[in-house]
């Protein structure tokens, strides 16, 4: 399911994942000509795969579907389980392009029927009726009470084209709902999408996506105050709006998307659905969160044997085996492995010296330097670049750290540390070398693995 996409010209857009009694659910939107479907209403429908341990899964049925002609398109939500029920909560887009909130119910997770009344709330005085979606329902332990927050816009906002925010209701049965005030407004163009809630190990998260990129901010309290952290993200900018679910012993897992190009060329545009992208959250001492890739999803192939690396100027020297130590004199360094499949699983050892200002690899690269695809370390700057995604804010780049590669057709997926993760669809260049580079530094690359996927 790593990377998956739909057959027949679907895609997988916002992504819905659930676990209950051991079986991990991921509900997406099952997208048709990238939220083109019903005259630009999205036509957006819940498919569901399932599994129990993330490397076998099965695919079912559609969980909710368009079955009304007023529907447009069945949009983003969330499930929730209570008292032997699943509750599917989410948007409708009416043909008029009104959003509401709906809802439907399953005893087994997999068949759902929608309640009566449908939809069961509507954009309340104050608030666009054209924005008000994606529900996500809680329970606070403390009172029992359920509290569910959406998407939404206020019409009358303090500053007028900040006015998207978290709408906020309450239920004692998640039947009846009373509206309250907005729970938060973050106070950034558009509206925070596609939220997310959950307590991991003594702290309270919210989530939210802006522009497609997943924010998060935390808390000791179930309501806050809420802190925002140094890095408030989980990915970078083409990892779309991830939502999360516990998962086994302790663990929590994030599925985002990565949208297709509007054309072939490695800078167009991404458009709305693509291929799922799974991660697993990493929680760090102070509370703060990063991202890996699952172990039982890492891809995994038949490794190499046997490969080549060559030094390409007289400063670069081969140690031993498979390290190489990249340290010109001045301006670049840089040597070269060849027969790298274009589907590779890569891993590698970095070791920076101190000082190293910059370094990093060329990957599906040809015999020239510049036509590789770029991965770019920082140290000085605590950053890292994929072609042209970027992530900021990463410690530890001037210490020796682990470095995960996933080539898989044309998306290129890196994982930094175990801690941080970026990724970028990569669709041009199909080159079998990899260059590994030291610009201005001393660097020591040790390859461990080069496996080739099937």
């Amino acid at each position: 399911m790593q990377y998956f996409k739909p057959d027949g010209g679907f895609f997988v857009g916002d992504c819905m994942p659930f676990c209950h009694a051991g079986t991990f659910r991921l509900f997406y939107l099952l997208d048709e000509n990238h939220h083109g479907a019903l005259g630009g209403l999205g036509g957006h429908q819940w498919a569901q795969a399932s599994s129990r341990d993330l490397v076998h899964w099965e695919h079912h049925p559609l969980a909710i579907g368009i079955t009304e002609d007023r529907e447009g398109s069945i949009c983003t939500g969330s499930v929730f389980f209570h008292a032997g029920t699943y509750y599917g909560f989410y948007a409708t887009r009416m043909r008029d392009k009104t959003q509401h909130l709906s809802l439907a119910k399953s005893r087994d997770g997999i068949h759902f029927e929608k309640t009566d009344p449908n939809p069961f709330a509507s954009p309340p005085a104050g608030y666009d009726p054209f924005h008000y979606r994606d529900p996500v329902v809680f329970q606070d332990p403390g009172d029992g009470l359920f509290h569910m927050l959406a998407t939404a816009r206020l019409v009358n906002g303090c500053i007028s084209d900040r006015g998207g925010c978290l709408a906020h209701l309450v239920s004692s049965d998640l039947q009846r709902w009373e509206v309250r005030e907005p729970f938060a407004v973050p106070g950034l163009p558009g509206e925070p999408e596609c939220p997310d809630y959950f307590f991991w190990n003594g702290w309270h998260y919210f989530m939210f996506s802006n522009g497609g990129v997943t924010r998060y901010k935390m808390s000791r309290q179930p309501f806050g105050p809420w802190l925002r952290p140094k890095v408030d993200t989980l990915d970078g900018p083409a990892a779309r709006v991830m939502k999360t679910a516990a998962f086994g012993d302790g663990r929590r897992i994030g599925v985002a998307w990565i949208g297709t190009r509007r054309d072939s060329k490695d800078d167009g545009p991404f458009q709305f659905g693509g291929n799922a992208i799974f991660r697993e959250l990493v929680q760090h001492e102070d509370g703060t969160l990063g991202a890996k890739f699952p172990a039982e999803m890492t891809p995994t192939g038949n490794s190499l044997s046997a490969f080549d690396l060559c030094p390409l100027d007289p400063d670069t020297k081969i140690i031993e085996g498979h390290r190489i130590h990249v340290a010109p004199r001045q301006g670049l360094g840089v040597a070269q492995c060849s027969g790298i499949p274009h589907n590779a699983h890569l891993s590698l050892r970095v070791i920076p010296q101190p000082g190293s200002h910059e370094f990093g690899l060329r990957l599906r690269s040809g015999n020239a330097f510049d036509t590789g695809y770029q991965l770019h370390f920082t140290p000085r700057d605590n950053a890292v670049n994929l072609q042209r995604q970027w992530i900021g804010g990463v410690d530890g780049l001037d210490h020796p750290f682990v470095l995960e590669i996933a080539l898989r057709d044309d998306i290129i997926d890196v994982c930094i540390a175990g801690s941080r993760t970026l990724i970028d669809r990569c669709p041009e260049r199909r080159g079998d070398k990899l260059l590994l580079y030291a610009q201005d530094s001393a660097v020591t690359f040790e390859v461990v693995e080069i496996a080739a996927l099937p």
